[in-house]
């Protein structure tokens, strides 16, 4: 996907794909998560990453940091919000 686009507009390039063409393009993001290196994410359980994507997490509960705004998926997807891990992804916290 072209490089600057909204979310909005990434959101709805993703709705054309085929489930296997999303789930490459969850894989190729996935790479590019620095979630790992959070301060919120660190000392917890928590083994996902991506929750811009894929939701909140049940096991980090306390805002300790969000490193999202320097996060390359950010860029990529056009996002614009704060702590995806307890907030909720880009679409639900866009309302989508």
């Amino acid at each position: 996907m072209p490089k600057n686009m909204t979310f909005e507009l990434n959101m709805e390039a993703m709705s054309k794909m085929s489930l296997d063409e999303i789930n490459a393009r969850i894989a190729e993001l996935t790479k590019i998560c620095i979630c790992g290196k959070c301060p919120s994410y660190k000392g917890t359980r928590e083994t996902r990453l991506l929750f811009c994507t894929t939701g909140k997490s049940a096991l980090i509960q306390k805002e300790k940091g969000c490193m999202c705004p320097g996060c390359p998926v950010t860029e990529k997807m056009g996002l614009r919000w704060l702590y995806y891990c307890m907030k909720g992804s880009g679409k639900e916290q866009a309302g989508l």
